[in-house]
């Protein structure tokens, strides 16, 4: 009797250590790099902004604009992959506070492009900056949180993106309207806003751990707690199959992801950095008005995030959750251009369409995570990342030429449409098993 007694202690005891860790490391974790993805987030969009009046003051047409964009991504995309595994096997920390300082750098030298030339010059040499910052995010959070929380942390620093719009919507429709030291409000829109990354990433190096085994901040008990929990995860995952990197390269599993990644950026790439110019195309509204109708989605985008991220860790349920916002923001799109001539059923369609996909984001993350561990997953994230980023190019690009080609924005709605539906319905065709069912999970 004393025995079962004490083992019922022993078991309880370490669930209030586990418990007690989880919210510490929370707490100081996820506030943080949540301020970080804001700032980035602000900063990879604000271009979308500027064009409220960039294109107009430099003579630029919606080809010169979308490849302008583009540009971005095929440097982006190159370091993605080594850029998550020199996060996961030297330091996640020093590489992403490496990446926000070099990418607030460029930022603010953007607000003094002139030319086509020098605008396509800026973004390739942010992509460049800016390379593998999203998958080294995500490898610091496999170093934190187990599979259990893993869905919400993901939720946590994806849920920065509405907030960012939340934030630089309103912030872009002021800058727009200043005319400082005889400068643009749109240059203005650059110089200011590339700041902020260069000030965090100084903060990272010194705020944030690389390791649980390095973090004095958390008492030992807790510490020992989290490591023996990760490890248990990482023996559980290698029992499965132990991936190396090279296989990850050509599991099927992998490379459908991959497919349904790539149209999905391609969607909400391209819509992200015309969806200012369409509503203001559509409506005739002033910039500020615009800036103002764009904190709708994002306000869903938050909301559906932190839910649809809560609710699949509690049902241990991953590809509805993901499939699911997809089709729905696909339908949006499609029924916008059914109702193209009324101006308010339009713009309610495409409002609600950029709002609804926001929620597939941090459960489909976390659907590679339940199969891979360590270099193969850093890979994975860097693979499935930077080929998807290239939705970035064709997207923009896409919708530039067929708004040139047909001058009306009809087709670029139907086009981001389908290529979210056949995302959507890729992510629901695939079935992988969680391996570490047998770990007890918290609500």
């Amino acid at each position: 009797m004393d025995s079962h007694r004490s083992a019922a202690l022993a078991v309880a005891d370490l669930s209030d250590i586990g418990t007690r860790a989880r919210l510490r490391i929370a707490y100081r974790l996820l506030p943080f790099v949540f301020l970080m993805y804001v700032v980035n987030y602000i900063d990879r969009v604000n271009v979308s902004f500027a064009n409220l009046r960039m294109s107009a003051d430099l003579g630029f047409s919606d080809r010169v604009y979308g490849l302008g964009v583009g540009m971005f991504y095929l440097t982006y995309v190159l370091f993605e992959i080594p850029g998550a595994v020199i996060a996961e096997r030297w330091s996640a920390r020093k590489w992403i506070a490496r990446i926000m300082i070099s990418w607030g750098i460029v930022t603010a030298l953007t607000g003094l492009v002139h030319t086509a030339g020098q605008f396509y010059v800026a973004r390739f040499l942010l992509g460049a900056a800016e390379s593998s910052f999203f998958p080294a995010m995500i490898v610091y959070l496999t170093h934190w949180f187990r599979l259990p929380d893993r869905g919400r942390a993901i939720a946590c620093l994806y849920a920065a993106v509405p907030a960012g719009s939340l934030i630089g919507s309103p912030l872009a429709g002021w800058l727009l309207g200043v005319h400082w030291r005889s400068l643009a409000g749109w240059r203005w829109l650059f110089i200011l806003e590339g700041i902020p990354a260069i000030v965090m990433g100084i903060i990272t190096i010194f705020y944030l751990t690389d390791w649980p085994a390095q973090a004095r901040w958390l008492p030992e008990s807790e510490r020992n707690w989290l490591v023996n929990e990760l490890q248990a995860e990482l023996e559980a995952k290698k029992k499965k199959r132990n991936y190396t990197m090279m296989e990850v390269f050509g599991e099927r599993r992998i490379l459908v992801l991959v497919l349904a990644y790539l149209l999905a950026m391609t969607g909400y790439l391209g819509n992200v950095y015309w969806i200012p110019t369409f509503v203001k195309r559509v409506s005739g509204f002033s910039n500020q008005t615009v800036t103002s109708l764009l904190m709708i989605p994002a306000l869903m985008g938050v909301l559906g995030m932190l839910i649809n991220g809560w609710h699949s860790d509690k049902t241990n349920e991953r590809h509805w959750h993901t499939g699911v916002p997809l089709l729905a923001a696909g339908s949006m799109f499609f029924l916008s251009t059914f109702w193209r001539h009324d101006v308010t059923l339009t713009i309610a369609f495409l409002l609600l369409g950029s709002g609804f996909l926001f929620a597939y984001f941090p459960t489909f993350w976390a659907i590679p995570t339940t199969m891979l561990s360590e270099a193969a997953a850093a890979a994975s994230f860097g693979l499935i990342n930077s080929i998807g980023q290239l939705g970035g190019f064709t997207g923009n690009y896409a919708i530039g030429f067929l708004n040139d080609r047909t001058h009306s924005l009809t087709t670029s709605f139907a086009f981001i449409a389908l290529v979210y539906v056949v995302a959507g319905s890729l992510i629901l065709s695939l079935r992988i098993r969680d391996p570490i069912g047998v770990l007890q999970r918290s609500s």
